[in-house]
This record gives C-alpha cells, structure tokens and sequence, in this order.
C-alpha cells in the first residue's frame, strides 16, 4: 500500500507539470488573440479574453504551488536561498502578469529601495509574488501596490490593493496557517496562502522564521498580505 501511495503521488505530479506546460501554450495563445482584438479594436472580445486569459494565470500558478508543495513534502525542492535584489525580484513577478495589469487597466505602483538586498529563495518568492498579484489584480478596482522594505531585521513585502478587502471570516480565523476544505461558493480552496506561508517558513535566520498575515488598511484600504522575511 506504501508503494502504492508513493506511485499515485508521482503519477499526480507528472500529470500536474504536463497541464502546466499545457496551460502556458493556452496563455500566450490567449494574449495574442487578445492583443490581436485589441489593435483591430474590438475591445469587447479582447476584454472576454482577458478574462479567461486571468483565469488561466491563475490556473498555472495553482499549478506550480501543487508541484511546489509535492517536493516540500518529498524533501526534494533544491531550496536556493541567496543574496538577491529585491526590486529585481518584483519587476520578475511583475512581468509574468504585464499583459493582465495592461487589459485591465490597472495601475501597479513599485515602492522598493533600489539598492535593496536580501537572502532567499528566487523561485519561490517570485511564485508567492505571483500568488498575491493574481489574487489582487482579481479583486482591485484599479490600484496595486507592492511596498519593500526592513524593520527589526527583516524584510518585509507588502501587496496592497484598492478592493473589497478580506473579509472578517478570513481575518478572524488563522487562514494561512494550514490548507482549508473547499469553499464551494466561490471555489476557495487556500491553496494560495497555505503555499506562501510554507514558502516563508522555509526561511529562517537566527531562529526566526519568515511569517505571512493577511489585513485590511495600507495606502487603498483594501486587502494587504504581508510576507516577512528574517
């Protein structure tokens, strides 16, 4: 039955990187025909597009957290925590969703030092950054921000946003901590959050270990989710 196990495991995570490469044809495919719609304008089909075309990030993101989350629990992730620029950092998570911030007509401010460096892993930060800009730019009226900065020796990265906020079930309860049945409702599963708090977990320095909080308030006084980095 062990054997078993490990071999229906294996088998989900072959088949969740092959979608993943399926998904990514799927979503240049969708911003070419969209930015095909929108040069000959017929903005009502480029905005359908970008609809789906969200959705689709969405999905690819979901993606690599699952395939992440399966090497955590394999003890297999190759975790490469190095000194790195933050703001590069940003700008990479930044313009893996350029077109979406673009059709939706969503203004993204950057507010990190330049010079700005610290120690983690690459990938998997730039996959918690895709994680919150996605669920931001799905919530946002308009405005995104993303803040970087250091206190009490950690880093800290912000993402705000100008929506509806989290709403008090989430802020009263631990909604990061561990992963949560499916909300069937609106098809909420906590992947997202379960997946940026191991990631930040994963950092530790001198005993501390990296954290991840969800508020309201920031510059829009809409959602924020906070990663803290020692």
């Amino acid at each position: 039955m062990p054997q078993d196990e490990i071999s229906f495991t294996d088998l989900m995570a072959s088949s969740m990187h092959d979608m993943k490469n399926s998904v990514n044809v799927q979503v240049h495919a969708l911003e070419q025909l969209a930015q095909d719609a929108k040069a000959r304008g017929d903005l009502d089909t480029c905005n359908s597009l970008v609809g789906v075309m969200a959705q689709a990030h969405r999905v690819n993101a979901n993606l690599i957290q699952l395939l992440s989350l399966y090497k955590f629990g394999k003890s297999t992730y190759p975790l490469d925590i190095r000194e790195l620029s933050v703001a590069e950092l940003i700008n990479e998570a930044v313009l893996h969703i350029r077109s979406v911030l673009a059709f939706k007509g969503i203004r993204l401010t950057v507010d990190c030092p330049a010079q700005l460096d610290w120690y983690f892993d690459r990938d998997l930060m730039t996959g918690v950054l895709l994680n919150a800009l996605n669920n931001a730019c799905h919530y946002t009226r308009d405005n995104i921000r993303v803040a970087a900065d250091v206190a009490d020796g950690q880093l800290t990265l912000r993402l705000e946003d100008n929506g509806p906020g989290y709403p008090a079930s989430m802020l009263s309860h631990d909604a990061v901590a561990a992963p949560k049945g499916v909300n069937f409702f609106n098809g909420s599963t906590g992947l997202g959050f379960y997946f940026s708090a191991q990631v930040a977990h994963l950092h530790q320095n001198q005993g501390r270990h990296g954290t991840l909080r969800i508020e309201n308030g920031g510059v829009y006084g809409g959602g924020c989710f906070v990663v803290t980095l020692p």
